[in-house]
């Protein structure tokens, strides 16, 4: 229960007289600004804010024509970009492609979450109802984006947003959030922290990206094209029906699905096992695959609760998750460092993450994933960092969605999982992948840990406001 005292003339000027109004977290930390707004500028004052207008998207294969095309579901991801591609020269028509240094805040169902756009993301396509800020000092966009992030940011833009049922927000709104003017060499530190995260961010994609290339690079094997393998989702007019025959003899008793029997994967599968290879099983520890089960789940409000997550929040730079009681929770059930783990429940979109991978990095170690992930520990024939560069690049994630069942919540069938072949390479190969793929897990992990930490100097100093 929040209790509070609040002013009459308050009252009288929001003309509002319900008391939840007033006393929630969002009004109570907003609040706190509103009260010192003589110690604080408009967005409007600092950045150019807008959203480009609502326009009939033409969905495109990967060409030079096109560049990739992210929701407001993908601002808050790790990593950059999408699989899904937009008409470039229609998207910079409206505005639409997003430049660097910008920030991203999305305005359409989960309301504040924030991005700032790197030299990766620079020149993508981001939907409308993601507003843009183009802060106009360069040398402070930094501080903006970590006060936009921060309880007090979040809490504003939340705030101001319209709907009852769908909650929204657009530029004209975003423009009312109010910035803390602190002293200059605050804003530069703060800045200064959120550019090293950024850089981080911006370092450990380019590595893993590195490790990729090595992978295929050794193994031999191409990048694939839409018609290399089947998918659901938008696809060129040209594109040829995949019709097959199977003998019943080579159909299991585990599924009658076509998807699983597809001979363009089974060509994908061939290409792999034309080098050395072991089936996915023969890379795991005894356990083979394992997920965290369940268990009673008891929402508190503590220091000492436990962090459960779930599919919406591991791929996130910034995870939410939910607080739990440690009571019911099992040791053995947290995860570890170096799992390897793979999105077990999902739609077929090409922008879902059903079937994606994660790696568990100094970040995850020690957390509580929800049941739906199917966990893999290795054994010493592969590295897991190796495992993991295999398993999320386009062939692996293909073989993982090939296993799939289900109609519209799916899941792989382990039994097909287990033998996605996973190619061989000599051991100081597939260490030096390893340590990529490790490293930039670990730069990824850096880079949270900065940008926790300009975002909690932000709130305190907020929070000297108040004494």
């Amino acid at each position: 229960m929040i209790v509070k005292n609040i002013k009459s003339n308050k009252i009288a000027s929001e003309a509002r007289l319900n008391s939840g109004y007033f006393l929630n977290e969002d009004a109570i930390n907003s609040s706190i600004l509103e009260q010192n707004i003589n110690n604080c500028d408009a967005l409007s004052d600092l950045a150019d804010v807008w959203n480009p207008p609502i326009f009939k998207r033409q969905f495109s294969q990967k060409t030079d024509k096109s560049t990739q095309y992210c929701q407001s579901s993908d601002v808050p991801n790790s990593f950059e970009g999408n699989d899904v591609y937009i008409n470039k020269n229609q998207a910079d028509k409206v505005n639409a492609l997003v430049k660097e240094n910008q920030i991203l805040i999305t305005g359409f169902g989960t309301i504040g979450n924030t991005r700032i756009v790197n030299k990766i993301s620079d020149g993508i396509c981001y939907a409308n109802n993601v507003c843009r800020v183009d802060v106009r000092d360069k040398g402070q966009y930094g501080y903006v984006y970590a006060v936009l992030t921060s309880k007090y940011g979040y809490s504003q833009l939340n705030k101001n947003a319209s709907g009852s049922v769908v909650r929204y927000i657009e530029a004209p709104g975003i423009k009312k959030t109010l910035i803390p003017k602190f002293d200059e060499n605050f804003r530069n530190r703060i800045h200064n922290l959120i550019i090293e995260s950024t850089n981080l961010k911006v370092e450990s994609n380019l590595i893993l990206d590195s490790a990729l290339k090595d992978l295929k690079s050794n193994v031999g094997l191409k990048e694939l094209d839409p018609i290399d393998y089947e998918y659901f989702g938008n696809h060129s007019e040209n594109r040829q029906t995949s019709t097959f025959i199977k003998s019943i003899n080579d159909i299991s008793n585990l599924s009658i699905n076509a998807f699983n029997y597809s001979e363009k994967i089974e060509k994908l599968s061939s290409e792999v096992k034309q080098n050395k290879y072991l089936s996915l099983g023969d890379c795991l520890d005894k356990n083979q695959f394992f997920s965290t089960g369940s268990f009673r789940r008891l929402e508190i409000q503590s220091k000492k609760a436990i962090k459960l997550l779930n599919q919406s929040d591991i791929f996130n730079f910034r995870k939410v998750g939910k607080n739990l009681s440690r009571r019911y929770v099992k040791s053995d059930r947290l995860v570890e460092y170096g799992e390897v783990l793979i999105a077990g429940v999902g739609t077929l979109g090409e922008g879902e993450t059903f079937c994606r991978t994660i790696f568990a990095n100094e970040e995850l170690a020690n957390q509580l994933v929800a049941g739906e992930f199917i966990r893999m520990k290795t054994n010493e024939k592969t590295p897991s960092g190796y495992l993991f560069c295999w398993l999320s690049s386009d062939y692996g994630f293909r073989l993982i969605r090939s296993t799939q069942t289900g109609t519209k919540l799916c899941r792989p069938i382990q039994e097909f999982l287990k033998d996605i072949p996973v190619p061989i390479l000599e051991k100081s190969i597939m260490d030096r992948i390893d340590s990529k793929v490790k490293k930039a897990h670990s730069m990824l992990y850096q880079a949270l840990l900065k940008e926790n930490q300009a975002i909690d100097l932000v709130e305190k100093e907020i929070e000297e406001w108040e004494k």
